[in-house]
């Protein structure tokens, strides 16, 4: 019988621990990039530069001189907004006094840093440790593509044995099924037959 904790709580793959050392690594690495990503945004804020928040069609209305969603990413909430709210969660579970910040660069960066240190606690006992894996992932993937200029990757719809239709990347880490519950792994979701266009 396979044991509660055979299998790592990010990628289902066979795991030791909890979490294991690769995906545990990707986060690591994930939290390590974001203040340098947060920096690197302030040239995507510039006009002209990568994003088209601000840029119009109809040649009515002057464009913003900034990308807005690096502008998101880099105001309160954006990066700042999920490392606060993990660090907030984190102190909150462990009875910590959470630092308190002067700029929102010091927070990323403050952060980041709180988070770090305490990442193997967080991989072995936080019982949401794949919504924050997945929320560090998406906001360092979108700042990157803010940087890059590159687009989004593209998502394919593929079909649950159950008939549902499941929309994954090339690089999703896994994929839980609404209509039956069943949860797959990376290598598992990506073998999933494609679904069927539907008929005009």
């Amino acid at each position: 019988m396979i044991q509660p904790d055979a299998y790592c709580e990010l990628c289902l793959r066979p795991s030791a621990s909890r979490v294991h050392d690769g995906c545990q690594q990707k986060i690591r690495q994930h939290l390590i990039d974001l203040p340098g990503l947060y920096a690197a945004l302030a040239e995507a804020l510039e006009p002209g530069r990568c994003g088209d928040g601000g840029r119009t069609s109809s040649g009515r209305t002057a464009p913003l001189p900034c990308s807005l969603d690096a502008l998101d990413l880099r105001a309160r909430g954006g990066i700042e907004g999920v490392l606060a709210g993990w660090s907030a969660d984190l102190c909150e579970r462990e009875q910590w006094q959470l630092p308190q910040y002067g700029t929102v660069e010091a927070a990323v960066d403050g952060y980041a840093d709180l988070l770090l240190r305490n990442l193997a606690m967080i991989c072995d006992e936080h019982p949401a440790v794949r919504e924050f894996a997945t929320e560090l992932r998406q906001i360092t993937g979108q700042a990157e593509r803010l940087i890059t200029g590159d687009r989004p990757p593209r998502r394919i719809p593929v079909t649950c044995p159950c008939g549902t239709v499941l929309r994954i990347t090339l690089d999703t880490p896994g994929a839980r099924c609404p209509g039956c519950e069943v949860q797959y792994g990376h290598a598992e979701v990506l073998q999933l037959p494609m679904a069927e266009r539907s008929a005009a």
